[in-house]
């Protein structure tokens, strides 16, 4: 499976972007989708989980603003990002897993990594 991150920009704090995951060769609703994030300096980060089952995982830093979904019809797992904040601020990447539901939070376990996708939240 190839997966692609777009949607990504710039946008002003307290504003929104949905970014979508798109995957080719496979068929997304088979596996756990991941989203994470990097940003400048910084290790890449959790952000939010999409399980093949409809299970959804997010850490606490987005709990609240952030919706993972997925269209299985587009094949694409979307983040709903919403009341963005200057620290959202990096490159989020989605990837694939098949791990256990209780570690997928874990990037070592994801394979397939997008090309990422630069958000940029700034006044």
């Amino acid at each position: 499976v190839q997966l692609q991150a777009s949607g990504g920009g710039l946008v002003q704090p307290g504003g929104s972007l949905r970014l979508s995951c798109a995957a080719s060769g496979g068929i997304v609703r088979s596996y756990t989708i991941g989203w994470f994030r990097q940003a400048p300096g910084k290790e890449r980060e959790f952000v939010a989980a999409f399980g093949w089952s409809g299970n959804t995982k997010y850490t606490d830093l987005v709990k609240g603003r952030f919706t993972i979904s997925r269209d299985n019809a587009k094949n694409t797992v979307y983040l709903q990002m919403n009341s963005l904040k200057p620290e959202d601020t990096a490159v989020y990447y989605c990837a694939k897993t098949t791990v256990v539901w209780g570690r997928v939070t874990e990037e070592n376990f994801y394979r397939d990594w997008g090309q990422g996708t630069q958000v940029t939240v700034s006044s």
